[in-house]
């Protein structure tokens, strides 16, 4: 009969074989997964983080750019009386009436609209 040591030198060798093929079979395993991430990775047609941080910038200062167009518009807009609603346009007749009345539209030539009735009753009379 075999004596106790080595009997256990015999297990102790068993189980160092075992660990080993263990060991062997995660690296194995590990290798298989990581070629099946980096494959799934390049048919994904993923963006690289770099273009999309250079796309990201862009888009945020695009937006910066469109406020700053969107209120310069809405500025020009009540210059102009065009984007308000009532309040501009009673403010554009006030500066239309305004104008008719100062000095240099009075030395200006007759309207249309005044040389129209003047039209109509002069084809009055001669009927």
């Amino acid at each position: 009969m075999e004596s106790p040591a080595r009997v256990l030198d015999d297990l102790a060798k068993v189980a160092n074989g075992a660990v080993s093929t263990v060991i062997g079979m995660k690296q194995e395993v590990d290798q298989m997964i990581r070629q099946r991430l980096e494959r799934f990775l390049t048919q994904a047609d993923l963006v690289p983080r770099e273009e999309f941080e250079a796309v990201q910038a862009m888009a945020a200062e695009a937006r910066t750019e469109q406020d700053r167009l969107a209120k310069r518009v809405a500025a020009l807009e009540a210059l102009v009386g065009v984007g308000a609603k009532a309040p501009a346009k009673t403010a554009t007749k006030a500066a239309v009436k305004k104008a008719a009345k100062s000095p240099a539209a009075k030395n200006a030539a007759p309207s249309k609209t005044k040389a129209a009735p003047r039209a109509r009753t002069a084809k009055k009379r001669a009927t």
